[in-house]
């Protein structure tokens, strides 16, 4: 045999062999089709990334640009705003204002103050080194006293230019500059140098200091205490209030809460991105036109969502995406953010959708590939499956013919011998023969019933029962009942309900059925004489109706409330057989789907149990 079997054995290694050969060679051909799509799917990504990504650069630089005048002024005056500029210099961040102040407590200008207005109130030696400004001082209020204006604009002149060729250490040199706007401060009458000296600075064509005490205070903050400085600062807002000089911008700067120090990476080589909040760039600077400019770094504040939201407005208008498109920073974005190699991420979903449609044919052709490979194998466990299923099909059918066939004889018989007994006895017609012909027909009612159950659940399930549904009132069905009962019933039932006037819409017939299965129920599974059933009806939302059925019966297992619903599943009794196919529950089940309703077990108990049928709303 082995021998008759080696020439197709031959043949069939052989086919096999050819067979995985093109097999792999049609999978790599497969693998190199998926690798070029994805090239040329990521250099149509990689393009509007860079070209992202390069608008993001040319708008930032636009946006320093258009603010380096306003920058470059807030740096040189403390009076401007400066929220939202960056600006470092000679190694000291200028902008944003860092109101630091000395530490301690201490008031030396306040002394300093103080030790003047003593001086020039005679009250106080004249102590140095202001001894030949309070001295040219005085002159200056003496001759403003005497109402003789030019010698007073001609002192001032004198005075200040002492003061400017003399500079003291601004810790001494703001208190006298203060006390001098206070004491010579003459409402309109005030020379106009005097005024020059409060805000905008001496007009004097010098190479020396020229700011005025606002600018000075707000710029040497730092060399005063907090108290030191708020006396400074309450006093120059009163001068300047006096002289009726704006002081608004110059309050709000002394009270400038500012952003505090902000890092700066080392070796700053271009433009960066610092926390998505600020963008710096290198830049030359120089602190007056007569010196060389020097490395410094400035920047401004940026929101990035917006630039963001314009690049994709602009790439979406140029048609490079669809609406669900956008641009956005790397997910996975550090604090430093150099713009040389930051590249922006464009997120399209069709990509998405294209990737997966590769990967989606890749793999139906690797699987078409696999499937061949192993079809021998795939066909042999389908046959064994198949057999398998077969086999626990025919199993399935005998157990319910089987069940079916226990459950018809058992009835037939009754009324086989039943009347049997009763064609014998019923020539002598004694009174107890009475009760048979009832018998009979109960049985048979039985019999009937189970048949129709049966009959109803294949229709249902093959889908060939298409109901009718119509108004009908809750308590006709309660009355069909009862007849059913009376007529079908051995054991004693009081049936109660109390559905008042609801209504539902459903097929008649199968409600009866659904009513009739569960009150069948409620007697076989009952200990208890007379066997208690009950409906109650309850308005639902959208005029549905909810129906709840009682019963006095031996109760479902908690385990048990959802299999009940099973096809061909049974509860043991723990007592009696109770004789039935399985399908009472199951057949509820598929009539309350059939009108687009369900039922379940509400609750149950060994003192009974109570289903809730919940009806739809009326279509009509």
């Amino acid at each position: 045999m082995l021998r008759r079997l080696l020439p197709t054995l031959a043949a069939l290694v052989c086919g096999l062999l050819a067979l995985f050969w093109g097999l792999v060679s049609l999978q790599r051909i497969f693998s190199q089709e998926r690798e070029d799509a994805r090239a040329q799917l990521r250099t149509s990504r990689e393009a509007l990334e860079e070209y992202a990504t390069q608008g993001l650069r040319h708008r930032l630089a636009q946006r320093l640009q258009g603010e380096w005048d306003a920058l470059l002024a807030a740096g040189g005056n403390p009076l401007l705003p400066g929220e939202g500029f960056y600006l470092r210099f000679r190694g000291q961040q200028i902008l944003p204002r860092a109101p630091r102040f000395a530490p301690g407590t201490d008031t030396p200008a306040r002394k300093h103050y103080r030790a003047l207005v003593h001086a020039l109130t005679g009250s106080g030696p004249m102590p140095e080194p202001w001894r030949e400004r309070l001295s040219r001082q005085r002159d200056v209020e003496a001759a403003l006293d005497r109402n003789q204006a030019s010698r007073a604009d001609a002192l001032v002149e004198e005075l200040l230019l002492h003061h400017v060729k003399n500079p003291l250490p601004l810790e001494q040199e703001l208190p006298f500059v203060l006390l001098l706007l206070e004491r010579l401060q003459r409402g309109s009458a005030t020379p106009p140098l005097v005024r020059y000296l409060l805000r905008d600075g001496l007009p004097l064509d010098i190479d020396l200091r020229q700011r005025s005490l606002q600018q000075d205070l707000l710029l040497s903050r730092e060399l005063f205490t907090a108290p030191d400085f708020a006396f400074l600062l309450v006093r120059t807002v009163k001068v300047s209030h006096a002289l009726d000089e704006p002081f608004e911008d110059f309050l709000s700067r002394g009270r400038e809460a500012g952003t505090g120090d902000i890092f700066i990476p080392e070796g700053l080589t271009g433009p960066t991105l610092l926390g998505q909040r600020w963008y710096v760039a290198p830049a030359l600077l120089n602190k007056s036109r007569d010196e060389p400019p020097e490395p410094g770094v400035a920047g401004i504040a940026v929101e990035l969502d917006p630039l963001l939201a314009e690049l994709t407005a602009e790439m979406r208008a140029r048609g490079h995406f669809g609406p669900e498109g956008r641009v956005q920073l790397p997910s996975a974005s550090d604090w430093v953010l150099p713009l040389d190699t930051l590249r922006l991420e464009v997120s399209v979903p069709q990509w998405r959708a294209a990737e997966e449609a590769i990967e989606q044919r890749h793999g139906l052709k690797t699987l078409l590939v696999a499937t061949c490979g192993s079809l021998a194998v795939a066909i042999g466990v389908l046959a064994v499956v198949a057999q398998r299923g077969r086999y626990r099909y025919v199993e399935l059918k005998n157990d319910f013919v089987a069940t079916v066939s226990h459950e018809l004889r058992t009835p037939l018989a009754s009324i086989r011998l039943m009347a049997e007994t009763l064609e014998r006895k019923l020539s002598q017609a004694p009174p107890d023969t009475r009760a048979y012909p009832e018998r009979i027909l109960q049985a048979a009612d039985g019999l009937s019933f189970l048949v129709e159950n049966i009959l109803s659940f294949n229709r249902i399930d093959k889908g060939r029962w298409r109901p009718r549904p119509s108004p009908v009132k809750l308590e006709e069905l309660v009355g069909m009942l009862r007849a059913d009962l009376r007529d079908s019933v051995t054991v004693p039932v009081r049936l109660t309900s109390d559905v008042g006037e609801a209504q539902i819409e459903a097929d008649p017939p199968l409600i009866r059925l659904l009513l009739a299965n569960l009150a069948r129920n409620a007697c076989a599974y009952n200990r208890r004489s007379p066997v208690e059933l009950s409906l109650r009806a309850y308005p639902s939302g959208h005029n549905g109706c909810v129906v709840m059925f009682s019963d006095n019966g031996i109760g479902i297992p908690p385990s048990e409330w959802e299999n009940v619903f099973r096809d061909f599943h049974r509860l043991d009794s723990n007592g009696p057989e109770v004789h039935g196919s399985g399908l009472g529950l199951a057949l509820c089940r598929k009539i309350m789907t059939l009108h687009g309703g369900r039922i379940s077990v509400e609750n149950s108990s060994p003192e009974g149990t109570t289903f809730c049928l919940l009806f739809p709303e009326s279509r009509t």
